[in-house]
């Protein structure tokens, strides 16, 4: 068995991991990163590929289970309403993501002392704010500042993306309705922007990026890391978390692509491998210190899984908008009901973005009142659809429930000779709530932009792109397993940086805020190891 050291070691090199390590490789940190994917060439993403919608569906497909590549781990998903989606390499899920970035809403973080519901955050929207700032000009954000849902904060490095005619007829349906929309805030250049071509709005974002406009980590930050000194290790599959005789984070055991163990020894070491990844890792990472799983005295590791339950509605227009294109982010967003109103029979609620609505195949399969179609009816379909519908994209705040949350199966053995992780989650009456009253909105949104015609999903089971919460932050060490700061309560110099340490959910995708927790804790960890050395001294 091989040995090498590093001062800190990361695991995952997806977006809190890029985050995290380029700040520590600016203050020449020793860092070193194991991801046990691969790097991407941006000429292998299918969107500029004429199969682009079958590819997409099968080798290039965001639920691990169906891509089914060697860098994937096994999820077992029969127990869960919500399928994962989450992607395994340099990158991580900012290879497929939307982009979509949005900032947390100010009461977010208090949704205990405002509604009475999960609990509130140890930090607030201010302690982020400088972050999320510095993080849209890292990530080549495209927007407009100003949306009134929102403190004030700097303008985004670049204007917006086109909000494409389907937009312009929902936002103004919105103003006639004194209803709040938005232009889109996007992570994808709207123009040339630190090496980054513009988008070229061919709407395939969610299956790599050929042009290099979408604001995916292995673009933005690894290069960089790595050009201060970070090594970045791909193909290492981390099987356990190691402990000194303190009880002290020391390093990692993984697997190359080969098979053969390596050990790597650190100062600290930091967890970016998604809210499944890092729990996942944490549970099978047993000792006799901690024999129900690494930093978990508190039960809390693998529970409070939120999902964010989605539903759809496409709106069907008469006129032609060529609606195939643009980008897969949002045209425009809309937070008219993203707060709780004391009307409504649900608490909290839902963020709706406006989408294209894709090309023929997706017009094909996409279940319009749960059945399918052929020959005549199904070329009606897809003329119907094709270029002459939008898609409100409706995601509602999920609440942390201790019930919800994955487990290490014994009977569904890995290659590594372990239990297999299994997610076990019930979308709440609550949700259910939301979604059913969002989806008649959404309804009467596309009405009254002009849509002629509307079919709503009420739950899209296979969207499970933001899983959150397994790791929580809290002061109460008996009620969570991160500080506020991000740092392990048991385990002093382990920190997880990861969408795992979400208290609630928010309704707004989560890759900002994500992000900006991550560069906070580097800040923390950059400032206190510089004290300790002056101490030293």
């Amino acid at each position: 068995m091989s040995k090498t050291t590093t001062e800190i070691l990361i695991i995952g090199a997806g977006l809190s991991g890029a985050v995290t390590a380029l700040q520590l490789a600016r203050s020449n940190i020793k860092v070193t990163c194991l991801e046990q994917g691969q790097w991407n060439n941006r000429e292998d993403y299918p969107g500029d590929k004429p199969d682009f919608e079958l590819l997409s569906m099968g080798p290039w497909h965001a639920n691990p289970n169906v891509r089914k590549s060697p860098a994937d781990y096994s999820i077992l998903d029969d127990t869960s309403d919500i399928k994962p989606m989450l992607y395994n390499g340099v990158g991580g899920s900012t290879i497929l993501y939307s982009a979509h970035w949005m900032r947390f809403l100010p009461s977010d973080f208090n949704v205990h002392s405002l509604d009475g519901v999960g609990k509130n955050w140890p930090i607030n929207y201010h302690d982020l704010a400088p972050h999320y700032n510095q993080n849209d000009i890292d990530f080549g954000v495209s927007g407009i500042a100003g949306d009134p849902a929102y403190p004030d904060f700097p303008e985004y490095p670049m204007p917006p993306l086109p909000i494409q005619p389907w937009g312009e007829r929902v936002a103004n349906a919105h103003h006639k309705m004194g209803w709040h929309w938005w232009p889109g805030s996007n992570a994808i250049a709207s123009l040339p922007y630190k090496g980054r071509r513009p988008c070229v709005q061919r709407s395939t974002c969610r299956a790599g990026c050929n042009e290099g406009a979408k604001g995916s980590v292995d673009q933005t930050h690894w290069p960089e890391a790595i050009a201060c000194g970070a090594i970045l290790k791909t193909g290492a599959r981390v099987s356990r978390i190691l402990l000194d005789q303190h009880g002290l984070a020391c390093g990692a055991l993984f697997k190359d692509a080969s098979g053969n163990t390596h050990k790597i020894e650190s100062e600290i070491v930091i967890l970016a491998s998604h809210a499944i990844g890092s729990a996942q890792l944490l549970l099978k990472s047993t000792s006799p210190k901690f024999p129900n799983g690494l930093a978990n005295h508190s039960d809390q590791v693998g529970r409070n899984l939120m999902m964010h339950p989605l539903s759809r509605v496409i709106g069907f227009f008469d006129e032609p908008m060529m609606s195939w294109q643009g980008h897969w982010g949002q045209s425009i967003y809309s937070l008219e009901f993203a707060e709780t109103r004391p009307e409504h029979d649900f608490v909290r609620g839902a963020k709706w973005n406006l989408s294209p609505s894709g090309g023929p195949l997706s017009a094909a399969l996409y279940p319009i009142d749960e059945s399918r179609c052929w020959g005549k009816p199904l070329h009606q379909r897809i003329d119907n659809w094709l270029g002459r519908s939008a898609v409100w994209g409706i995601t509602a705040e999920d609440l942390p429930n201790r019930q919800n949350r994955l487990v290490l199966d014994p009977n569904f053995i890995d290659s590594n000779g372990d239990p297999t992780v299994r997610l076990i989650y019930k979308v709440s009456e609550n949700s259910k709530r939301i979604l059913k009253f969002m989806t008649a909105k959404a309804v009467q949104s596309f009405s009254e932009a002009g849509a002629h015609q509307t079919s709503a999903s009420s739950l899209v089971t296979d969207n499970g792109w933001h899983a959150l919460g397994t790791c929580r932050m809290g002061i109460d060490a008996d009620q969570s397993v991160v500080n506020p700061w991000l740092q392990s309560h048991d385990v002093k110099n382990l920190y997880i940086v990861d969408g795992s340490v979400f208290v609630t959910s928010s309704s707004v995708n989560p890759a900002a805020t994500i992000a900006a927790l991550a560069r906070r804790t580097a800040k923390y960890i950059i400032k206190s190891r510089s004290t300790i050395k002056r101490a030293k001294i």
